[in-house]
């Protein structure tokens, strides 16, 4: 669909934008020198339109995948697109801007010769805000966006919201653009702004850098900072002195022991404790709550306890010397729920231990920017497992794939077999879990239909198309 000639619209009308809410607010408007006509649906006309998927639980990952949708959303509609606010998470309480956590500057260049984007609103739309569209019905909000939509869909719905008012607004926005049948320069799109657009700010960055090469190089807080250990020593040890380390990503907080309705050993006073939780949190509607909690491991959906985790790491090969970053919140169960984790492998390490809190500082009680050290941290370790599936977890997994790193991804559910079964001896469970695991130690796996590029990246952004 070709949108009517701009000359009837008025100088705010032809400045008009398009908004995206919930997990964050970026809006889009006309691009100033090209026509919005350039966008055709003759180039969609092919597409089919996929199933609705609807996903419950959302991380901090999350907002790279939405960031990368509002991209292509903004070059199917040929818009320019507004550097997007993020909105205060309501459980972190982390009020963290897109440009605390990402580099706006490289964020825009990398992306100068595909998308129109600038860092604020035209001054004529400053009252267009998320408070301007919750305290009212507007004629320019669409509610209506579903999940997966196409981009057909789009072009068919919003455009002519723009062509008539001049302003669209659309909320919800996550995972309202479909996987599937898109042009592959869309595809490859949304992968240039997840791996190479989406940068974090330097201090990120610099902290980043300073726990890898701790990492690396074995230094402790006292070395470092007493002796400037990283910035004069370094350089001076070769390559082959350098040490090589492992992340864990622990996703054990109580969110995730409560969701997941999973036993975790702690008797019926932790299961009523839980129950309790899950049903102010989620008011009963969480899924798993009705399979038992062998039903549950037998499909593999339990998160892996410090301890399994600790004894997955071992069967696979991995001893007291392993040099292990723990990439965590806060852990359900504390300290002591790390005891054995710890005796196991008593290299590990995390960002407090390694950093000073002066050095911390700028990161500490700001979850966004803590989960954008780790992230960065993870992308520069030599191998990277997660103790459970999730959005973090899904995303390493994909940007360590497209830069050809290693991920184990555990089979949760022979894993939730194998510590199901009391009476197997260590030779029996790791012959089992090194049988398992002999495919799931970073190959390359080609994304299905209706699967995310968000964790398959190829073959749409890493395989080159034959002529």
């Amino acid at each position: 669909m070709k949108l009517h000639s701009l000359n009837q619209l008025n100088h705010s009308q032809k400045t008009a934008f398009l908004g995206v809410f919930v997990t964050l607010f970026p809006f889009f408007f006309p691009n100033l020198f090209q026509p919005l006509g350039h966008a055709s649906p003759s180039m969609f006309s092919e597409w089919i339109a996929p199933k609705p998927r609807h996903v419950t639980l959302l991380e901090d990952a999350l907002q790279r995948q939405t960031i990368c949708d509002a991209v292509a959303v903004a070059k199917i509609l040929n818009v320019t697109l507004v550097i997007p606010h993020f909105e205060v998470n309501p459980v972190w309480q982390d009020s963290s801007l897109f440009e605390d956590i990402f580099d706006v500057d490289h964020f825009i260049d990398v992306l100068r010769d595909e998308v129109s984007i600038v860092k604020e609103l035209p001054g004529e739309y400053s009252w267009s805000t998320r408070e301007y569209y919750a305290t009212g019905i507007r004629a320019t909000r669409i509610k209506t966006a579903p999940v997966h939509a196409t981009a057909d869909w789009y072009i068919e719905n919003v455009l002519p919201i723009l062509q008539s008012y001049g302003v669209a607004a659309i909320a919800p926005f996550s995972h309202r653009l479909t996987f599937n049948g898109l042009p592959s320069h869309i595809q490859r799109l949304r992968c240039k702004v997840n791996f190479e657009a989406l940068n974090f700010v330097p201090h990120v960055q610099e902290l980043g850098n300073i726990i890898v090469q701790r990492l690396r190089y074995n230094a402790t807080i006292n070395q470092a900072e007493e002796r400037d250990y990283l910035l004069e020593e370094t350089d001076k040890l070769g390559k082959q002195q350098s040490g090589k380390f492992v992340v864990l990503h622990l996703r054990f907080d109580k969110d995730m022991a409560a969701h997941s309705a999973c036993d975790f050993g702690g008797g019926k006073a932790e299961k009523l404790a839980l129950a309790k939780y899950r049903q102010v949190l989620w008011q009963g509607r969480v899924l798993n709550s009705q399979f038992t909690d062998e039903e549950l491991r037998t499909q593999g959906r339990c998160p892996l306890t410090p301890e399994e985790i600790g004894l997955l790491l071992a069967a696979l090969g991995f001893n007291n010397r392993t040099r292990l970053y723990l990439a965590s919140h806060k852990v359900y169960g504390g300290k002591a729920r790390l005891e054995t984790l710890s005796e196991l492998f008593p290299f590990m390490e995390d960002k407090k231990s390694l950093v000073s809190e002066e050095k911390l500082a700028k990161v500490k009680g700001k979850a966004s920017l803590l989960a954008a050290v780790d992230y960065y941290v993870s992308m520069h370790s030599d191998i990277f497992i997660s103790a459970s599936p999730g959005n973090m977890h899904n995303a390493l997994v994909a940007h360590r794939a497209y830069k050809n790193l290693k991920t184990i991804r555990p089979n949760m559910a022979l894993l939730g077999q194998l510590f199901q079964n009391k009476s197997i001896g260590w030779s029996e469970f790791q012959g089992a879990v090194l049988d398992g695991h002999k495919n799931r130690q970073g190959q390359i796996r080609l994304r299905k239909e209706k699967q995310s590029i968000y964790t398959y990246p190829a073959p749409d952004c890493m395989c080159r198309e034959l002529d």
